[in-house]
């Protein structure tokens, strides 16, 4: 998972892929330290098209505020530009393949 830095770079990646995922956490936070390996492993074996990037909210207090990410971790989904999915705090993995799994399906598969 890349960490990004830059709003306008974002903010291009999301208007321009197919799919993203922004991963909003900090290096304080021991459980999005836990949580974060597991997104990623979880995108390389089922989500290998999706872009996913990492957003330090410490580093990058402008994302944050602009995405209005009050708690971490904090992960966006978003197809074709859009904001499909936000999880915040508490996050299954399974709630989470699940979200992922049919919108990816209809636009990456078809």
């Amino acid at each position: 998972m890349e960490g990004i830095y830059n709003i306008k770079e974002v903010l291009d990646k999301i208007a321009t892929e197919k799919g993203v995922l922004l991963y909003f956490s900090s290096d304080s936070c021991s459980v999005c330290k836990v949580l974060k390996p597991k997104v990623a492993a979880l995108l390389q074996e089922k989500f290998s098209l999706m872009i996913s990037h990492y957003v330090d909210i410490e580093k990058s207090p402008v994302i944050s505020g602009q995405f209005r990410i009050f708690t971490i971790p904090t992960i966006l989904i978003f197809f074709d530009g859009k904001e499909q999915t936000r999880y915040s705090r508490t996050i299954g993995m399974q709630q989470l393949e699940t979200s992922i799994s049919r919108p990816y399906s209809m636009i990456f598969e078809s």
